[in-house]
């Protein structure tokens, strides 16, 4: 059972890190021959990732919207990310190959990415009554203190730090 924080959490790191977000879009659900395998190629990529945290991968988060898959994922370095993505000994760059030839400009899956660099002083974060999740699963996680209960004094903390 996952461990529950009771009371307020905040993430904290003085090092600059990347937020990436990543996802597909399924334009035609009736199409699973199309989408599965894409929607299939993240397991090996994610597993690649945990078992190998020297790569520079920190943490990720998976979720599902409406129309398709969405991971958070959170990152050392833009150069760490970019490294994985374009070394073929790693999963993605083959990935990456297979879609453009099955899907390519076809239309059927739509796919997207987002990528964020932070500095350590430019992101705030709180977490009540939960798990370590997000930023906090990724980075140190500590109790919020009197200090810093609204966002704007959290900002400031760190600005401080």
């Amino acid at each position: 059972m996952t461990k529950i924080f009771n009371g307020r959490y905040t993430a904290k790191t003085d090092e600059p890190f990347v937020v990436f977000l990543i996802g597909m879009r399924i334009n035609q659900w009736w199409r699973p021959d199309k989408w599965a395998p894409v929607a299939g190629a993240m397991t090996p990529m994610l597993t690649t990732l945990f078992t190998h945290p020297e790569k520079g991968f920190l943490h990720a988060e998976y979720f599902w919207n409406f129309s398709g898959p969405l991971l958070l994922q959170y990152w050392r370095s833009f150069e760490d990310l970019e490294q994985f993505a374009r070394q073929p000994s790693d999963p993605h760059l083959k990935a990456w190959k297979k879609f453009n030839q099955a899907i390519g400009a076809g239309g059927s899956v739509g796919i997207w990415h987002e990528t964020y660099t932070v500095h350590a002083d430019q992101y705030e974060s709180v977490y009540g009554n939960m798990p370590r999740f997000g930023l906090a699963a990724a980075m140190e996680h500590e109790q919020v203190v009197s200090r810093h209960e609204t966002a704007r004094k959290r900002l400031e903390v760190n600005k401080a730090s």
